[in-house]
């Protein structure tokens, strides 16, 4: 175990994304700080951690040395590092973020993981922003290895620095965003294929199910184990850019959310949970789809710890 292993974590929220970040650090032998205000979430988040041990097959004893707490500045008391999970929500964030930089030592990094705020924005508040930067986890956290480290025009490298080596130091893999813009670089690219793709159904180009199946069956076969950018350069730029000679022109330009997201929205048509969103569900194939990913997600995330 490095010296890093040895500093304490605290992790502000215990939902989904804070319950999956506190036991990655957790399994790695951090001491683990979890403050969760909500009572009964609080009292939960014990079976949560042992779910997710079970899971993914870690020892019981792996989790022996994390606290909960509804106190931020109880969490926060001799933490190494500080990462915020609470909701998407700016107001709340900076809210977190003034109480966690005048509950935590000087000298604690704080994080946050926002899907797509600036982190700017996030600490503007906070006393010392250059400790502040942004480390946004993917969905499930304990499964999904990528960890974006967002940097503002205030953040020092020692953060940069520290954060990377911390994440590295427990089997996830930290990518560093230089310009902190909205989105950083996941989402923007995610929500890039979204847009098109609501396009293509919006202009009857294709159903839903059509589009799933292209991007499932197609180029997105290729995409754990090839970039975009490493397939463009190994077929040649020549191509990507004859292609681009072609398409760009075509591409949806639609100003903020396309109008057929908002209709859908408006008419109650919300997705799975209410039964039909851009395609119609059941509630076993809504469960079916789900399991599909979490089994691939898990069997993936199994193989990672078994090599560590």
């Amino acid at each position: 175990m490095t010296d890093a292993l040895k500093k304490k974590i605290a992790v502000i929220g215990g939902g989904l994304m804070g319950s999956g970040i506190a036991f990655v650090f957790a399994r790695a032998g951090f001491p683990v700080s979890i403050c969760e205000p909500d009572d009964g979430r609080r009292e939960n988040l014990p079976a949560r951690m042992q779910s997710i041990a079970g899971l993914l097959e870690t020892k019981p004893n792996d989790l022996a040395d994390i606290a909960y707490t509804a106190r931020i500045e109880d969490a926060a008391r001799d933490a190494a590092f500080a990462i915020e999970a609470g909701p998407e929500n700016l107001a709340l964030k900076k809210q977190i973020f003034e109480e966690l930089s005048s509950a935590a030592s000087e000298d604690t990094i704080l994080a946050t993981n926002t899907s797509a705020i600036p982190i700017s924005r996030i600490a503007s508040g906070a006393t010392k922003p250059e400790r502040v930067l942004g480390a946004h986890f993917w969905n499930p956290p304990h499964l999904v290895p990528l960890v974006e480290v967002i940097q503002s025009d205030k953040t020092s490298q020692n953060a940069i620095d520290g954060m990377i080596a911390l994440l590295r130091d427990v089997a996830m893999t930290p990518v560093l965003v230089k310009k902190d813009v909205p989105g950083f670089i996941g989402n923007r690219l995610q929500h890039a294929l979204k847009r098109e793709a609501i396009a293509l159904v919006a202009d009857g180009v294709c159903d839903a199910e059509t589009v799933d199946t292209v991007v499932k069956l197609g180029f997105g076969a290729r995409l754990p184990v090839m970039g975009p950018l490493e397939q463009s350069d190994l077929l040649g730029l020549e191509l990507t850019l004859a292609i681009h000679e072609t398409l760009i022109e075509y591409l949806d330009v639609t100003p903020g959310p396309h109008p057929l997201l908002r209709a859908k929205i408006a008419s109650g048509k919300t997705g799975a949970s209410v039964g039909e969103g851009f395609r119609k569900w059941t509630d076993a194939e809504a469960e079916a789809a789900r399991k599909r990913l979490n089994d691939y997600l898990v069997s993936n995330a199994v193989d990672r710890y078994r090599g560590r």
